[in-house]
């Protein structure tokens, strides 16, 4: 019997201690490099953005994996490359942790586009801002201890 499934992600982390190490000019280089990843886990990504401090992606995840190990295996993977290329000299790793917050199939579209303008977005919004708002709009309980350490 064949397995059905939709579930949509927007999974947020951001760089070690804030850190605006992600330049412009170069995030498309980690994007695609991530989309391979996502591939590789037979999963769909619906789209990837960021700033020089954060990245968002939406993506289904297929059900032989597990989302911590997604999240685990793009932080990870994505890691080495950073700090092996010449694209991101001052990368010094994730922070720990990641939001991943799930959506109807109906949202995907507002989703591709918030993320899509996310530097629009992200000059009237800080990203704690933003952060804070998604978990509280999601019901997620903020433990003051180690939001942004």
């Amino acid at each position: 019997m064949t397995s059905y499934r939709q579930i949509i992600y927007q999974i947020i982390f951001r760089t070690k201690h804030n850190q605006k190490t992600l330049k412009a000019d170069s995030r498309d280089q980690l994007y695609r490099y991530i989309w391979g990843i996502v591939k590789n886990k037979n999963c769909h990504l619906y789209r990837i953005n960021g700033m020089e401090d954060h990245l968002h992606i939406l993506s289904d995840i297929h059900p032989g994996i597990a989302l911590a190990d997604m999240v685990r295996d793009i932080k990870t993977a994505s890691s080495v490359w950073l700090k092996s290329s010449t694209y991101f000299p001052d990368f010094n790793g994730w922070a720990d942790g990641y939001a991943a917050l799930t959506y109807s199939y109906w949202d995907k579209d507002k989703l591709i586009n918030y993320i899509k303008n996310q530097q629009e977005h992200h000059k009237t919004e800080t990203f704690e801002a933003e952060y804070r708002r998604l978990l509280e709009e999601h019901n997620i309980r903020i433990d003051e201890r180690y939001f942004l350490k």
